[in-house]
């Protein structure tokens, strides 16, 4: 075993490396610097209905005047193809000014050889007659500014909408969520059980005391030799948890060119298919035995009838009401960035929230195990799963109030891609929710049944 002295040089150096890294992701001065007369490259992207941002044409599919010459496409890697994104040269005649200058510290002049922002006016708008042939003319003024290079981008960030009050209130409700969910269960831990755990763990030789004690046991004690027997569907429960945690594999739902699709598809059969390949191999032959505190016993014990709010289908339709409300005022800056051309950079908002819905998760399906074991139902795997799984069913529920009331989308196209997208990412965070709603109730129901006395 390596010594923690060996080690820390080894995470000295790691951590030397992320710092030197850091500036890397900082505007570069040595970025392209124009010189006077320099030809300026303008590339033209995708056009589209503005209302409707999935539903996107080739540039010069509309009739835009042409290059005169064979069109030059620039390739801005695989996450620009998937997100529709494609640079064409327009080949049109622009070049750099030499009347741009600065003064610095009142005594010399430099001239200024960056492009900081670029804005698109119109002006003499016309009728359009049909078939009636056009003259489109162009002109480019160059002016000086005060934004730095580094700052370049802050023209697209919308600072009074993402850092809203509301936005700041959402958090702070969100959080004294999180406070009472984790007093509700801490309350169950240190009340509840301690005086069960005493109960227990104390040697009463009195038989009619005893007896009486047997009698009087309800809930989550007796179901202790059914609790841990396997669930249904186990192989299928086992992968939904188990899901991405190797290797995580993404895709699109739109149309994409051949090599990309290749692309794809190596990164498919070389990383995610072997990697998947080999963790059923090591998961089939690496099984370990089971390690419950309880045995189980040979024949199921029968679950008696309980109150409606008590069945499984309740538990774990009701539980994803509180993480969904912990996330609801978050989704709307969500969906309001992907669906309406906001650029979203709050991502400490972002990792907050998502640290709030962990947590909320984890509490509320605690809380609904314990009351499904009160119940005498033993069946908390799948139950705890879709408990937090429900998550998602309220996310899109929630998207089509927002396709309705926020936007103004319409056709097919573009309707079909909203609610596609939209069921995609609620797959993937209901499959999310309910891998740690499962894996919370394991660590709950594994802690409670380790001091029960078994025969």
């Amino acid at each position: 075993m390596a010594s923690a002295g060996g080690a820390l040089p080894v995470v000295f150096a790691i951590v030397v490396s992320l710092l030197l890294l850091l500036p890397l992701a900082a505007a570069s001065d040595s970025d392209h610097k124009y010189q006077a007369e320099e030809p300026v490259t303008l590339w033209v992207n995708k056009v589209g209905p503005y209302n409707n941002p999935q539903e996107t044409y080739n540039y010069y599919s509309l009739p835009f005047c042409h290059a005169t010459e064979n069109h030059v496409h620039k390739w801005g890697g695989l996450g620009e193809v998937l997100g529709g994104n494609e640079l064409i040269d327009s080949q049109i005649d622009i070049k750099f000014t030499s009347a741009l200058t600065e003064t610095v510290h009142g005594l010399s002049q430099r001239m200024l050889t960056r492009i900081i922002h670029v804005n698109l006016t119109q002006e003499s708008p016309k009728l359009i007659d049909a078939g009636k042939a056009l003259d489109m003319t162009y002109s480019v003024k160059w002016e000086p500014t005060n934004i730095t290079f580094a700052h370049r981008f802050d023209v697209y960030l919308d600072y009074p909408f993402f850092e809203h009050q509301i936005h700041w209130f959402s958090i702070f409700n969100s959080f004294m969520m999180v406070i009472f969910l984790t007093g509700l269960v801490s309350m169950i831990l240190m009340r509840t059980l301690r005086n069960d755990y005493a109960k227990y763990a104390r040697d009463d030789d009195d038989i009619e005391t005893l007896e009486r004690d047997v009698n009087e046991e309800s809930g989550w004690k007796l179901v202790h030799g059914d609790v841990f027997r396997p669930p249904r569907n186990l192989v299928l429960l086992s992968a939904l948890v188990a899901l991405n945690t190797i290797a995580i594999f993404y895709g699109s739902l739109a149309a994409i060119p051949f090599g990309t699709m290749v692309v794809v598809f190596i990164l498919w059969a070389f990383i995610s298919f072997p990697l998947a390949l080999l963790g059923t191999v090591v998961g089939r032959n690496w099984s370990g035995a089971p390690n419950n505190p309880c045995r189980v016993k040979t024949i199921p014990r029968p679950i008696p009838e309980k109150k409606w709010y008590l069945t499984p289908s309740v538990i774990a339709l009701m539980g994803g009401l509180l993480p969904f409300g912990s996330i609801f005022i978050e989704m709307y800056f969500v969906f309001t960035s992907f669906w309406n051309y906001k650029v979203y950079y709050v991502y400490g908002f972002m990792l907050l929230v998502f640290l709030i819905l962990i947590i909320v998760t984890i509490c509320v399906t605690i809380v609904g195990t314990y009351f499904l074991l009160n119940a005498e139902n033993y069946h908390w795997q799948w139950t705890s799963f879709f408990s937090a799984a429900s998550t998602a069913v309220y996310v899109y529920l929630y998207s089509i109030y927002y396709y309705h009331m926020k936007t103004k989308m319409s056709g097919f196209f573009q309707t079909s891609f909203y609610f596609g997208y939209t069921l995609m990412f609620c797959l993937g965070l209901g499959t999310l929710c309910g891998a740690v709603g499962y894996l919370g109730s394991t660590l709950f129901v594994r802690r409670i049944y380790r001091n029960i006395k078994c025969d």
